[in-house]
């Protein structure tokens, strides 16, 4: 975790932080805010699903600002804690994850650390359980969250401490919610 950051706010007098950061390229930051708020906003995939896929990134990448922020609308779906304790290496044989759950990690492993890691029953679970639509957006979302950890993490962006927050789910930006 780098809580020293390596690059600089573009708001005068504002620590630096992600929304700070990207403010240097105005245009850029909102698209990207934009894309993130409507696949948060989007139906497709539960927001429970969504923030079980983030909390594996999170771990897997040791993002200390990711681990610890919970989005109320996944919280709202019946994610509590107990469950995301069992997001870890070895989940596969908890009983709190539904197979759904399950599912939805190993294709987070797979795009993470190796694709070949869904093949045979782990493909075939996935394809149960989410219809193509649905893995379509998961696997960008997953995209989304490894981007944003690695930006946060090497832009030095993590909190020096930070406790479990729970934060309104991102939504897409007034321009796009217009549209």
């Amino acid at each position: 975790m780098s809580t020293t950051p390596r690059a600089s706010s573009a708001i005068p007098g504002e620590p630096a932080h992600l929304g700070s950061v990207l403010m240097h390229h105005p245009a850029m930051a909102e698209r990207f805010f934009e894309l993130y708020g409507t696949f948060w906003d989007s139906d497709v995939l539960s927001a429970r699903l969504k923030e079980v896929a983030r909390m594996r990134n999170a771990r897997i990448t040791e993002c200390g600002f990711c681990r610890n922020v919970r989005f109320d609308k996944a919280v709202g779906e019946g994610l509590g804690e107990e469950i995301v304790d069992d997001i870890t290496d070895g989940y596969e044989t908890s009983d709190k994850l539904t197979d759904a759950e399950k599912a939805v990690l190993k294709f987070t492993d797979a795009l993470i650390f190796d694709p070949d890691l869904l093949t045979g029953d782990a493909r075939a679970a996935l394809q149960k359980h989410l219809s193509p639509e649905q893995i379509a957006e998961l696997g960008m979302g997953i995209t989304l969250f490894l981007a944003l950890a690695k930006a946060l993490i090497t832009m030095g962006l993590e909190p020096e401490v930070m406790e479990r927050t729970v934060l309104p789910t991102p939504a897409p930006t007034e321009r796009e919610a217009a549209e």
